[in-house]
């Protein structure tokens, strides 16, 4: 007998099954976070950081991440190498270097069995051996729906971490990878990507946002945050508040997916559900949107590229370690003065 295709088992996708930014804040504003008041506890969850930072000697501090979703594509090892991506980036988000991970994995046993499980945890292996860390256990439950990820464990020093709430008025803004993976992964749920768009997606999807720990090291890079579940605009809007600054980006200037892979999607508006539920947590937050932005700076992303803020005098640096890595590298916006009788994000 046939097993079900991966992406049909599930409702969301990828980062589009995160639960909504709306229902997210009211489940943590009953939660007591008396945990941020830990004396050695650097970064918590105030600023809604990618992972938390803890002190440990001298100049070394800890990161602690974890991040898992459903099936993005329906190959599992692909699946598996996607998931870890994602959650090694968090590190990558910090200004971290990787050191560890263990595995958390939910699976349908009577509907899958265990073959396609240890290609998943396969998948997930070859991008830990990629990074020079071990995948070093886990856990496992049985699971109606299949999900997947990793808890990852890296170091920075104090004087490296990057964090949401660093952007300075005047910085330079970049985003490493196009955006549009969500839309792409929605039309591969409902059979409407073209086997020849699919190489183009995973390419996306399994880079590596490595050069984070590299920009970790640049004075000038003010602030990053990994793109995911909340779109461009969230993340961004994110990035803004905790910084107490507002933004203006440059549409044109976005990296998408090719017009081949997005165009006939987006023209039947396929999308993932979480791009009106991104809207509807942020839109009241940024100028006039049109359908065509609507869909792409709400379109939640997996492993998506690295949002980064950096001083004007630091950028030619930045640019030129961003082309060195393949990764794209021309500005996409500002960082200005929050005013109050303005949106947050300005798009032009």
């Amino acid at each position: 007998m046939e097993k079900p295709k991966l992406t049909q088992l599930t409702k969301g996708s990828g980062c589009g099954c995160k639960i909504a930014p709306a229902d997210l804040h009211d489940i943590l504003k009953h939660t007591d976070w008396k945990a941020d008041e830990h004396p050695n506890l650097i970064i918590g969850n105030g600023a809604n950081d990618d992972a938390a930072v803890y002190a440990i000697e001298n100049d070394k501090c800890i990161i602690s991440t974890t991040d898992f979703f459903t099936p993005i594509v329906d190959g599992a090892h692909q699946y598996g190498a996607i998931a870890a991506c994602n959650a090694i980036s968090d590190v990558y988000a910090m200004g971290g270097k990787p050191i560890m991970a263990v595995g958390i994995l939910g699976w349908p046993i009577e509907q899958l069995g265990t073959e396609m499980a240890s290609e998943v945890i396969s998948g997930a292996k070859s991008v830990c051996s990629e990074v020079n860390i071990p995948l070093a256990g886990g856990h496992s439950i049985d699971s109606k729906e299949p999900f997947f990820g990793l808890a990852v464990t890296g170091l920075v020093s104090k004087s490296g971490i990057k964090t949401n709430a660093g952007a300075k008025v005047g910085d330079l803004l970049y985003l490493t990878k196009p955006i549009g993976t969500g839309i792409a992964a929605a039309g591969l749920k409902k059979g409407k990507l073209s086997e020849n768009h699919l190489p183009e997606l995973l390419e996306v999807l399994t880079k590596l946002n490595s050069v984070g720990e590299a920009l970790g090291k640049i004075d000038g890079v003010h602030a990053i945050t990994d793109v995911t579940g909340f779109g461009l605009l969230g993340h961004l809007i994110e990035m803004c508040e905790a910084s107490h600054r507002s933004a203006k980006l440059n549409f044109s200037s976005i990296p998408t997916l090719s017009t081949d892979v997005l165009g006939e999607l987006m023209a039947q508006f396929i999308m993932p559900d979480n791009t009106m539920r991104n809207f509807k947590a942020y839109g009241s937050k940024c100028s006039k949107l049109s359908g065509n932005q609507l869909q792409l700076l709400c379109d939640p992303q997996s492993n998506g590229g690295l949002l980064i803020s950096v001083k004007k005098e630091d950028a030619e640096q930045v640019e030129r370690l961003l082309a060195s890595e393949k990764l794209y590298h021309k500005s996409i916006g500002e960082v200005k003065q929050m005013e109050t009788d303005k949106p947050l994000i300005e798009i032009s």
